[in-house]
């Protein structure tokens, strides 16, 4: 169990970060038994690769909580939208009994629009579909009993000045689960913000890739290191140590 003065800690590196919690919403520690669901698209499927951020996230509980017995699931599918996750919510969530679930979800709502001949747009979550989606499944899964962090979409190109296709739009949906997060009164980690910092301060070419992603949007070796690193503040767990990572 984390003290009240780790806790303090966690929560200051969370603000700091970008990981910004609801207001009045603590960082409560872990317990003995939790199951950790990680709810979201192909970001999140890979995530449970040999580098990528749920097996990150494994190998550091395994390393430094141990004791508690925390299990990790993947339900990351491919092309997954808003919508989707409220198809298979009950499946790939609710059956597997979590008592923490993160929803890393926006990019393809946003990603998958498409302009048509006649001027109109296809292919995406409307706005409205997003919000109203989110507050159904965050609302679920809190009438099971389970605490939720809802992850803003991250990035759709790495460029730092504001000029990827989609940077408007994409601040419009994060602003949305934003003000999801705060309503429905659940953790936020705000990665579109931690993701736009984090390529301000490194990024010094404006390269459309190749920081934290390999394409503009799928994470790399870095940037699954750098999501993990933000989630297990949310868990109040450090890092597992880098020769333990490269074991696993």
């Amino acid at each position: 169990m984390l003290t009240r003065t780790a806790v303090a800690v966690v929560a200051l590196l969370a603000v700091v970060s970008g990981t910004v919690l609801a207001i009045d919403t603590p960082a409560p520690a872990l317990k003995k038994g939790d199951r950790i669901v990680f709810l979201g698209d192909s970001i999140t499927a890979g995530g449970g690769g040999a580098t990528g951020y749920i097996t990150l996230i494994k190998n550091a509980l395994e390393a430094n909580a141990k004791d508690l017995g925390v299990e990790t699931v993947g339900a990351g599918i491919s092309g997954n939208k808003v919508p989707d996750l409220q198809r298979r919510l009950e499946k790939d969530v609710l059956d597997k009994k979590p008592t923490v679930v993160f929803i890393y979800i926006g990019i393809n709502d946003v990603w998958h629009w498409k302009k048509q001949p006649d001027g109109t747009m296809t292919g995406g979550t409307p706005k409205d579909k997003f919000e109203a989606g989110l507050k159904e499944i965050i609302g679920k899964i809190k009438a099971a009993g389970t605490r939720v962090i809802l992850c803003t979409p991250s990035t759709i190109g790495e460029k730092n000045d504001g000029t990827n296709e989609r940077d408007a739009m994409l601040e419009e949906y994060s602003t949305i689960s934003r003000s999801v997060a705060k309503d429905c009164g659940v953790q936020l980690l705000d990665l579109r913000k931690a993701f736009l910092d984090y390529e301000k301060a490194n990024n010094k070419d404006n390269q459309p890739k190749g920081l934290l992603t390999g394409d503009g949007v799928h994470l790399n070796k870095q940037g699954n290191a750098f999501v993990a690193g933000e989630m297990l503040k949310m868990l109040g767990v450090a890092p597992a140590p880098a020769a333990a990572a490269e074991k696993k």
